[in-house]
């Protein structure tokens, strides 16, 4: 406890000095919480944590000499200077981070607690959380969905008071007990602030969780001595109030216990040799460099192996839905590490029928839940964190924005976060499709939504031998993929490929080749372009046809290579145009190949409205074949 006194002391005087930029959120006051509640874990334990997270990593084991670095941005920083305070990290150590989103450690937790779960080791994941986070709609999907799984996770609420500005009284009608009740879960409460008190709570708690007695929720009353961040004003409480929690500091409590247990020595000792190290951690850590230059976007993504082009296989006959499904049962009697997880994928066997029969083959790895996707999410990128390989099922892409934090600001972005301590090996399969009246919140096409985050991979098949060799690829690649099929394509027939195929992500490939205009394209408008490049070719117009398959990263080399042949490019998506895929591909052929162009790129694209729900619209809102045509057309009668 008095070396996360110290260390955040220190902390708050470099900040106020200017040598620790950006946010910095300290937990003094709430010592007592931390140490308690990580005294029995061990190496096979993990902690997630929040944004005034300190306390939570050094009881955890992390040392104070990398952690000052990584406050100051230094390359010796525990994260290389790529996280700071908000997002200190050490997953090599059961320590996965802290987090600037409010709660959203919570589904991490739940991940890394269904990793231990598979493991029989008996690991137990402590997730920390404020009284605010209770707020957030990911408390409630964490903790329903550790229930209904039986978990080992401790759900560890700090009530300090006050959710950022308000006090907790004014931000739920609820208590937490209550709650507890409500998600049939144990609740125990504790007086945050004695450490003896604590630890033999947690001690007794984590003993039981590491049995198989599932997710416990424990509320630990506490106070934090500073603002919610340094530099808050703190007009929102009087000094009366703070004044009274100090006279219960952690440190004073425990510290009163030693001295009547004649431990008055120990507790002179501790303080000289936690007041040297803090300093030597200091000096260190100020001498240390910032990272160079040269290294701005390292650790984006882990390094994927190098595969190599399979042969196009031309026999046999298989459905896009068979591919799918073969797929996960190849990778999950392969590699014991491949769980799925999602909505109805167990005994429901999927909306689709993609899984079914999975469960019964692969018990608790095929596991059901609640309709809770950021929980989905979340849980998968724990489970990843945690040496696992997810496949989670994300019923409909146009459900993405109900989950996007866990893809944008976690899986996307902690191995960078991170300076590359952790890779997120995982896969969240979805789909979409218009076409068929299905509405404007089931037919979105929003790839370039993702394709936008720097981290994650986003793949859209095309063909049967593809889907079945790009999604085990995905499923063997050590960063966060997403993977997007076309429902309107699950019956679509197509050589059935080998048992070993597996086709390279990141690799774009020539349907057709031509020598007058090239078209690009992915997903099922490729089927589109085929058509019209067929009919056309019976006319003496020679069109080359690009299938995308990755969509990031995105292959532009094999386009250039195209575009310096043909001269002319068409690029075709069910996507809306503005902003999207075939924008970008316009952008990079203009930079890199405007010397080879011969005319102005062209897109061929979904009309600017949300998808229609009648027929009639819908299908002036698709790009659809005659438009493909009148765009190839149009570009070649085009003169430079």
């Amino acid at each position: 406890m008095f070396r996360i006194r110290r260390f955040e002391e220190r902390a708050a005087r470099l900040y106020a000095d200017g040598q620790i930029p950006g946010f910095l959120h300290l937990s003094i006051g709430q010592e007592a919480s931390a140490v308690g509640a990580c005294w029995p874990l061990d190496d096979r334990d993990v902690v997630t944590s929040t944004h005034r997270g300190h306390g939570h990593c050094i009881a955890k084991g992390l040392d104070v000499e990398g952690m000052f670095a990584e406050l100051m941005g230094r390359e010796t920083g525990t994260c290389r200077g790529r996280g700071g305070s908000m997002h200190i990290a050490d997953p090599r150590r059961g320590i996965f981070g802290a987090n600037g989103i409010v709660g959203a450690g919570l589904p991490i937790a739940v991940g890394a607690g269904t990793a231990a779960q598979l493991r029989h080791t008996g690991g137990v994941v402590v997730a920390f959380f404020g009284d605010g986070a209770v707020a957030q709609g990911v408390f409630h999907e964490a903790v329903n969905l550790a229930a209904v799984w039986n978990l080992p996770v401790v759900f560890w609420c700090e009530n300090n008071g006050y959710s950022e500005f308000s006090p907790a009284a004014d931000q739920h009608r609820a208590s937490l007990r209550e709650r507890a009740i409500g998600y049939g879960v144990e609740f125990q409460a504790v007086d945050g602030n004695d450490v003896l008190a604590v630890a033999e709570l947690q001690n007794a708690i984590v003993a039981r969780v590491r049995g198989g007695a599932g997710p416990i929720l424990v509320e630990a009353s506490t106070y934090r001595w500073h603002g919610h961040y340094e530099g808050d004003p703190e007009s929102y409480r009087d000094a009366t109030e703070l004044e009274e929690w100090k006279q219960r500091d952690p440190l004073l409590v425990l510290g009163a216990t030693m001295r009547a247990h004649g431990l008055a020595d120990q507790l002179t000792a501790i303080e000289a040799q936690i007041e040297a190290e803090i300093a030597d951690a200091i000096e260190k850590a100020t001498a240390a460099p910032y990272p160079a230059p040269e290294t701005v976007a390292d650790y984006v993504t882990s390094p994927r192996p190098e595969l190599p082009e399979p042969p196009v296989p031309e026999t046999g006959a298989w459905k896009v839905m068979h591919a799918v499904t073969n797929a996960l049962t190849k990778e999950l009697e392969d590699d014991p590490a491949v769980f799925l997880a999602g909505i109805d994928v167990g005994k429901g066997g999927n909306v689709f029928a993609l899984t079914r029969g999975l469960a019964q083959r692969f018990p608790d790895r095929v596991r059901d839940t609640p309709i809770s996707e950021s929980a989905i999410m979340g849980t998968a990128v724990g489970a990843a964190m945690a040496g696992f390989k997810p496949v989670v099922e994300l019923m409909y892409f146009d459900f993405i924005g109900v989950c996007l934090d866990q893809l944008m600001n976690q899986a996307a972005k902690m191995r960078f976060m991170t300076g590359g301590a952790v890779s997120v090996p995982l896969v969240v399969r979805t789909q979409f499709a218009a076409g068929k009246s299905s509405g404007s919140q089931h037919s979105q096409s929003l790839e370039a939504l993702l394709a936008h985050i720097p981290g994650l991979t986003v793949v859209m098949p095309s063909t049967v031998a593809d889907t079945y060799g790009l999604l085990r690829a995905a499923i063997q690649d050590p960063n966060p993929v997403v993977f997007i099929e076309n429902r309107l394509l699950y019956g679509m027939k197509g050589p059935q490929p080998p048992v070993d195929h597996i086709v390279p992500l990141g690799k774009a490939i020539v349907r057709r080749p031509g020598t007058d205009v090239t078209v690009v394209s992915y997903s099922k408008p490729i089927h589109d372009c085929l058509a019209v490049a067929e009919r056309l070719g019976a006319e003496g117009l020679s069109v080359e046809v690009i299938d995308l398959r990755t969509i990031s990263p995105l292959d532009f080399d094999t386009v250039l290579a195209s575009l310096r042949k043909t001269n002319r490019l068409v690029v075709v998506h069910q996507a809306v145009g503005e902003f999207g895929i075939g924008a970008e591909i316009a952008a990079r052929a203009v930079r890199e190949g405007f010397w080879h162009l011969d005319a102005p790129v062209i897109r061929v694209t979904a009309g600017t409205s949300p998808a229609p729900y009648t027929p009639v619209l819908e299908q002036l809102w698709l790009p659809d074949q005659q438009r493909i045509e009148a765009a190839i057309r149009e570009s070649y009668e085009m003169r430079s």
